[in-house]
């Protein structure tokens, strides 16, 4: 560990912050590669005549903070490491950064199953880098979860980060594009989950760089109208579910009245509208019949 002056640091930390990025951003490169916490950033202001302690130097952060501005690579990737709840994941561009906003189908989860001692089967499809899966397996220990994803390499980040972050083993990975995999699991679920690919074609081509340049393109694109992969997770969610099984989408901001559509074309009851943070329905759910 390398010690140097909380006054060194926070005049460091002013001139990176003025050349553009965003706090949070700057947070991830602390935590992940200068090993300063946001709870021991919140410690500095206590005793500005300390020393900190780092686990590289400056001028190494620097150079990653410098690579991200210069070339609007996500803070995340440079790093190798993401922060999604309570989880602190591997990520590299095989995979999608989780999103915030994602978070919210765990709540919806929680919401819909509030025992979390009850025994579950559920399971994700496109489970990317796990976060979904994951927070699930560890939140209902005594449930099964399987995730499934159509890139190995995504399979195999999903893995480390389930070892990295529980010493359960009440998830397993399948390699497959959607439902395929699952074929065994047929009217045994009750639980499906996914974030599929959603965004249009027209709007892919509008992305901003950071996202279209550096995030995998199979993670984001959902044909013409953004709705090919989840019309193809609706359809044949009924064979795969339990009767009464829910199944949980995100969608793009201004699709949840089309897949409500799907799911009532496909026997779907109860069928709900959850809105994100910033108050979009991002999230459309249903119960099979």
């Amino acid at each position: 560990m390398l010690s140097i002056s909380v006054e060194e640091f926070l005049v460091w930390k002013k001139r990176q912050l003025s050349k553009g990025g965003d706090q949070q951003s700057f947070a991830v490169l602390l935590d992940c590669i200068g090993g300063i916490s946001p709870s021991d950033l919140n410690l500095i202001s206590l005793n500005l005549n300390g020393n900190l302690y780092l686990k590289n130097n400056l001028i190494f952060l620097e150079s990653i903070w410098n690579d991200h501005l210069l070339k609007s690579c996500p803070i995340q990737y440079l790093c190798g490491i993401t922060f999604w709840r309570d989880l602190k994941l591997k990520v590299t561009n095989k995979v999608l950064i989780p999103r915030p906003e994602t978070e919210i189908i765990v709540d919806i989860v929680f919401n819909i199953f509030r025992n979390k001692s009850k025994k579950l089967f559920f399971a994700e499809l496109g489970t990317g880098s796990g976060a979904i899966s994951i927070a699930l397996a560890l939140a209902y220990p005594f449930s099964d979860g399987v995730a499934t994803d159509i890139d190995q390499d995504a399979l195999e980040i999903a893995t480390k980060n389930y070892i990295n972050s529980s010493k359960q083993s009440n998830l397993k990975f399948y390699y497959g594009n959607w439902w395929s995999p699952l074929e065994s699991f047929k009217g045994k679920l009750d639980l499906a989950i996914s974030n599929p690919p959603y965004i249009p074609k027209d709007t892919y081509e509008k992305l901003p760089k950071e996202v279209k340049n550096f995030e995998p393109k199979v993670a984001l694109l959902g044909g013409e109208d953004g709705l090919k992969h989840i019309r193809e997770i609706i359809q044949k969610a009924p064979l795969y579910l339990k009767e009464k099984g829910w199944l949980i989408l995100e969608n793009h901001f201004d699709q949840g009245e089309k897949v409500k559509q799907l799911l009532l074309k496909n026997k779907f009851t109860s069928i709900e509208i959850v809105k994100d943070f910033s108050g979009i329905g991002r999230f459309t759910i249903g119960r099979y019949k």
